[in-house]
């Protein structure tokens, strides 16, 4: 059987290596953990640098389409036109709204009849003004 002296000397040689062990595993830890943290940077910095491009992107489109709507290059003049129709439609359809809006004896039921809104009276809807800045898409 041993002595207390070999079992105390066992005992702290295991605790010697549980010890080793541990600071092993944390410096192991410490460095997955910078790594993954710098990786964690560089993703967000390339994810903003994307934003940014884009939304220079969308200005410079919306510069040239702000000066050269009338006249594009013809590479462009295709895109040009879509925007220009849908920035129609949106107008149309802000129209219709404020008919909606502005119509003060309306019903539930939608008719095309008189201003459209559905109601029986003959709605005067005020005219809608669109903003300069919102018939262009700069």
């Amino acid at each position: 059987m041993a002595n207390y002296d070999d079992i105390k000397k066992m005992a702290k040689d295991a605790f010697d290596t549980i010890a080793d062990v541990s600071v092993e595993a944390y410096k192991a830890a410490e460095a997955t953990a910078r790594v993954f943290a710098r990786k964690a940077k560089l993703n967000a910095g390339i994810a903003n640098e994307r934003a940014t491009i884009r939304r220079l992107k969308t200005e410079i489109g919306g510069t040239y389409y702000k000066f050269y709507k009338d006249a594009p290059v013809e590479e462009l003049k295709e895109l040009c036109d879509s925007i220009t129709d849908s920035l129609n439609r949106i107008t149309d359809k802000q129209r219709e709204l404020e008919e909606l809006r502005n119509c003060s004896s309306c019903e539930d039921e939608v008719d095309d009849e008189d201003c459209g809104c559905g109601c029986e009276a003959e709605c005067e809807p005020e005219p809608v003004i669109v903003p300069e800045d919102e018939q262009d898409c700069g």
